[in-house]
């Protein structure tokens, strides 16, 4: 009979060890959610950012191209030609 209740003691001591573990590991798991939220946002808005560089990079692009630098002159051809082109598709089918 000892025996036993050594035995449901002992578990009881293992059962309540389980259960603060994992008591911690969902707030530790919690924690982390919420971090890997935090680094998400943060993930995106570096991402708008750049996309917002990227555009500003290519318009001064083509504006030193307007202003006479050789370096992009193809480029801005290119564009303004593609830009003529729909500008005249549109034209068409206004005309249509």
């Amino acid at each position: 009979m000892r025996e036993i209740s050594e035995i449901i003691d002992t578990l009881e001591t293992k059962v309540g060890k389980l259960l603060s573990k994992i008591d911690r590991l969902e707030q530790q798991n919690m924690s982390l959610e919420h971090e890997l939220k935090i680094s998400k946002n943060a993930q995106q808005h570096q991402n708008s950012v750049i996309e917002t560089l990227k555009k500003d990079i290519e318009s001064i692009k083509i504006t030193n191209s307007l202003l006479g630098s050789d370096e992009y002159k193809r480029d801005t051809k290119l564009k303004i030609n593609s830009l003529i082109r729909e500008i005249d598709y549109c034209i068409a089918q206004l005309a249509d």
